[in-house]
């Protein structure tokens, strides 16, 4: 017997999150923020701290965006490892991206403890497996590479893989520097802070133009009310697309599975993050409850409709890989998802002043460091608006060629 129809407000009312109004009203303010994920969030929180009268709207339900369906990894990694980055970025370029993940993903543990830790922030282990033979000689060179510069590795044989982890693969990186959030929950902990020193966070109203006016900014909503400030973030995630060069970044649909809890014996094995060479990459971690979660199985978007209809194989083909793995360990899966992220050509993200656009700034998180780019991405933002230089900002600027060295 089904016992309910439709959505209870006590589910509807936890699940927000936090309760937000639209905003209905004219208001001024230094700086607006448009984009409530994860985001958005720490550009509000880093602005308020710096003393900035700020606003935050968001078309949505605070969080409801690309933050609702963030798996929440924190490497000091990207995508492309730190080897071949090097030969697109030149050495000096690549190697501080490097270091600033590094002190962007130490700096939001900061930010976990200060605020409690309300968002299942938990250090891991990030495993790093060959899939193939012919891919450990690419962990070689990247192992030596990041020992040059201090980064803290070590390089896993196949039989030291299997000795320690259980795990039939040629070889892998281990690195003690990794951690996972949960986004959606830090999205909410950061404004409820920044709340509490003056910002005001408005959903469920969209900015439908941008007047310059003077040395103002006039932002109309599709409610008719308006917003004057003297500087703007656009933090709106892959939504970003339309302002962007149609070059600059390419939209790809990924899917997740989590699966019910699992034994204690089962999920003391998975302490780790893993994920592995092969592209588009399989990747699983655990989570605060006893659960595993396993992603992956990327596709170029197309469509929404088109990812909700693959949804269900790649559910089926991620439970598959995980098992292929984990033999030993019955992964049922509980819920499956999809999202829609956007990577760059050289994996960073875009962040920092628009060219054709006077006094409105970027804090734009793409790629699979989504969160770790967002903290780097509002600690500059922030030096911008104060007048301050930020030597981050010429690694993630718009006019930073498109590959080759960076000067």
């Amino acid at each position: 017997m089904d016992l309910k129809s439709g959505s209870p407000f006590s589910l509807f009312r936890h699940a927000l999150g936090g309760a937000y109004p639209p905003l209905v009203q004219d208001t001024t303010c230094e700086v607006c923020v448009v984009g409530g994920g994860i985001s958005g969030a720490l550009s509000a929180f880093h602005l308020v701290e710096a003393g900035l009268d700020t606003v935050l709207v968001d078309k949505r339900d605070i969080g409801f965006g690309s933050t609702a369906a963030s798996t929440g990894l924190l490497q000091n990694e990207l995508d492309l490892p730190l080897h071949l980055l090097i030969g697109m970025l030149g050495e000096d370029a690549a190697v501080a991206v490097y270091r600033l993940c590094r002190k962007a993903n130490k700096q939001i543990a900061q930010l976990a403890e200060r605020l409690g830790n309300p968002c299942d922030f938990q250090p891991r282990r990030s495993l790093y497996l060959a899939r193939k033979a012919q891919d450990v000689k690419s962990l070689e060179n990247e192992f030596i590479c990041r020992k040059k510069y201090g980064f803290p590795v070590e390089l896993l044989t196949g039989q030291e893989l299997t000795r320690r982890f259980s795990l039939a693969r040629p070889g892998a990186l281990l690195s003690a520097e990794a951690a996972q959030v949960d986004a959606f929950s830090l999205t909410h902990a950061l404004l409820r802070a920044a709340s509490k020193r003056g910002l005001r966070a408005f959903d469920r109203t969209t900015m439908t133009k941008q007047e310059e006016r003077g040395k103002a900014l006039i932002l109309t909503t599709d409610r008719g009310s308006h917003i004057r400030c003297r500087a703007l973030v656009l933090a709106t995630g892959y939504e970003a697309k339309p302002f962007l060069k149609p070059s600059r970044v390419k939209l790809v649909s990924t899917f997740a599975i989590a699966s019910e809890p699992l034994s204690r014996s089962d999920t003391k094995q998975l302490d780790y993050l893993l994920w592995e060479t092969a592209r588009p990459y399989l990747y699983l971690c655990p989570t605060a409850d006893g659960r595993v979660l396993v992603g992956g199985e990327d596709e170029p978007f197309v469509s929404a409709r088109m990812r909700s209809l693959l949804l269900p194989q790649k559910s089926r083909t991620l439970q598959k890989k995980f098992r292929a793995l984990f033999p030993q360990i019955d992964f049922e899966v509980a819920c499956s998802w999809a999202g829609t992220f956007g990577e760059t050509i050289d994996t960073l993200p875009l962040i920092g002043a628009c060219p054709q656009r006077p006094r409105t700034y970027f804090a734009l998180g793409y790629g699979a460091n989504g969160i770790t780019f967002s903290q780097i991405a509002a600690g500059i933002v922030t030096d911008l608006i104060l007048g301050k230089q930020n030597a981050a900002s010429r690694l993630f600027g718009f006019d930073r060629p498109r590959t080759g060295r960076v000067n």
